[in-house]
Parts: structure tokens; sequence; C-alpha cells
């Protein structure tokens, strides 16, 4: 728990720690997980700091309730799998490319998994963005994209 490999050292840290490093370095990254991500009494909080450290995804099989408009409403894609078996696609060394530029409402997003040995694995993704959403998303959050209306 609170234990993540650093791509940059090769040791394993804290997801905080590690984050900070990433961001220190310009390297986005995102959050793989599992169901009912961001479960908790924290949820504003919990989409606040990874926005903050240079997150730009988290990709799980289910969102807790309120969790995936929060992350939405910091600028963060949350997604889930299309395929919720894909998680198991998702490899410790793995590298991403996720295609946003055609973010549209309705519309599948992939990503692509290049493992260690340069092998890929295309997985599709959804969200469930509108319009709006997706200004707050190019915005970097819903406030940065009311303040830029004044």
């Amino acid at each position: 728990m609170n234990s993540v490999k650093n791509k940059l050292t090769g040791n394993y840290d804290e997801v905080p720690k590690v984050a900070r490093d990433y961001k220190a370095n310009k390297i986005g990254w995102l959050v793989i997980g599992e169901d009912n991500y961001g479960e908790g009494s924290s949820r504003e909080h919990a989409a606040m700091e990874p926005r903050y450290l240079g997150g730009k995804a988290i990709i799980v099989k289910s969102f807790a309730r309120i969790h995936e408009t929060n992350l939405k409403k910091q600028g963060m894609l949350p997604l889930t799998f299309s395929n919720p078996a894909d998680y198991d696609k998702i490899k410790e060394d793995d590298k991403f490319e996720l295609d946003v530029i055609n973010l549209a409402p309705n519309k599948q997003l992939k990503l692509t998994a290049i493992h260690s040995g340069g092998t890929k694995d295309d997985i599709m993704l959804n969200h469930t963005f509108n319009e709006q959403q997706i200004g707050w998303f190019k915005a970097g959050s819903a406030l940065n994209l009311i303040a830029k209306q004044k």
C-alpha cells in the first residue's frame, strides 16, 4: 500500500513522493486502479492532489459515486476500461500513450500500453464527459474555465 516504482530511479517509494519527482522532471503520469476508485471521505482532495502533482488521467474499472465528477472539475481525465479484463494487460514497467486529441462526448479514447519488451496493447477506454466538461479539461479545471470567461 502507498508504494510505487519510480521509473526514474528504479526504486519503490510513497506515491506522493514519486509524483513530486515526476512533476519536477516534467513527466506526466496516470493512475491505473480497480473498482470503486475514490471511495472515502476526502474525495475532493483526492481529485485536487493528482492534478497538482502533474497527473493526467485516472483509469479504473469503476469510480465511487461523486469522485468521477470531482476529477473532471479538476481537469483530470476519469476513464474506465471498456473491457474490465484489459486491466490485466497493464504491467508495472509500461509506458503509455493516450489519444486525447479527439476527446468528444460518447467517443471512446485509446490507450496504448507499451511494454518493456517493445510489444504493445491497445486498450479502449470510456468516459462520461459532456461538452461543458470537455471545456473544463481543455482549460485545466472548471475554475480555470470560469476565470477565462471573465
